[in-house]
Parts: C-alpha cells; structure tokens; sequence
C-alpha cells in the first residue's frame, strides 16, 4: 500500500496525508517535514525554501532514499511531496525497484490558482506546530494559537510573492508528473476544492476498492 499525493502548493496535500496515513496505518513521508528540520542547520537549503525555488534533486533524492533504508516502511507509505520533478520520479523508480516495491496509485488534488493563493496566505502557524487557517481554520481569538495562546506567524513561504512563485514553479517542473504518471495508468483526479472531508472520501473510495479487488 504505497501512494504518491500531488498537487499544487496549497492543495490541502498535508491534511490529506494526515488523514490517509491514520486510517489506512502507513507512514508519511513528507518532504516539506524533512526539509524544515533540515534547514534549521543547512543555511543553504534553508535559502532554497525562503525564496520558493525547489531544492535540488540530489538534494532531495539522497534525503529519500535514506528514509526508505528504515523498517518502518515495510507497512506502507505515502509520499507526500515528492516526485516533483521527472528526474526525481526516474530515480525513485530505481530505488524502489531495488527494494522490491512500487507504488500503487497517484492522487492529485486539482484546485484552481487563485484558490491556492488564498490557502497559502491564509496560512498561520504556531511554534507547538498547530496550524490555522485565517479563512478556513481560523483560531478562536486573532492572531492567538488556540492550544498555547502564543502568537501566530505567517512563514516566508506562505506570504504572497512567495506563493505565486512556488505555484509557477509547481506549473513547469511538477506537471509534466502529471502525464508521466496518466500514461503508465497510476494517476487518480482528485477534486481539491471541495470540503477536507469530501477530498479524503474521495481518496479512500479508491484505496478501498482497489484493495478490494
């Protein structure tokens, strides 16, 4: 049971590899967690995600393929993130295929460009790592974390000229997946901007009827 979520930035990928991973016990493996760890101590990778440029595939790759060396795996994963370019998703076919796994299914979450604006600058974050979102989650009281009461921030990534700039970035490295992935018959349209509820509903009806099978 090993999936791959793709989307534009702002398409709800993380809530959806929350609910996905919980329900169906994979683990998640999200290339956005990984990077902001990282980037705490890589001032170089750290400049790569402030200005909404993609990080290099070697990069990328090399912090993939240690992840898939761990046991935890062996139940089931998602990625989430990850492939974002056809030179990542060649060289995550040779690590898996040496593995011995592939992956089942492809899900992107279409959403519109001006949807996805709105998401992402809607975004606030707390230091305990709970999430709102101005427009869809707000908090209780303005500019307040809910759980800890300390202040909300709006990341540099999630601000306006940043956002624009991940999503043309999304448009002329990340789409071509798109084909990539309808051609070998792996790609499932998913309809991203209706209710998370929906989204996720959409996603286990097919996980779940081609367990079935």
């Amino acid at each position: 049971m090993n999936y791959i979520l793709l989307g534009p930035p702002g398409a709800g990928k993380g809530t959806q590899a929350k609910k996905i991973v919980e329900y169906f016990a994979i683990v998640h493996l999200s290339t956005g967690d990984m990077f902001r760890e990282a980037k705490k101590s890589n001032e170089a990778l750290s400049k790569f995600l402030s200005s909404g440029q993609l990080v290099p595939d070697e990069i990328v790759i090399n912090m993939i393929k240690e992840r898939l060396e761990k046991d935890d795996i062996k139940k089931g994963f998602l990625f989430d993130g990850f492939p974002r370019t056809i030179k990542q998703t060649e060289e995550l076919e040779i690590i898996l295929k040496s593995k011995n796994l592939k992956i089942d299914a492809v899900f992107l979450i279409n959403i519109y460009f001006e949807e996805v604006i709105k998401r992402i600058t809607g975004r606030r974050v707390c230091e305990c790592g709970t999430s709102y979102n101005i427009g869809m989650i707000p908090s209780k009281e303005d500019g307040k974390c809910d759980r800890c009461g300390r202040k909300l921030i709006q990341r540099n990534d999630d601000k306006e000229d940043v956002a624009k700039e991940r999503f043309t970035v999304y448009g002329k490295q990340t789409k071509p997946l798109i084909g990539y992935y309808k051609k070998i018959g792996l790609l499932v349209n998913i309809e991203g901007a209706k209710d998370e509820k929906d989204v996720f509903e959409q996603i286990k009806r097919h996980i779940k009827a081609k367990n079935d099978k």
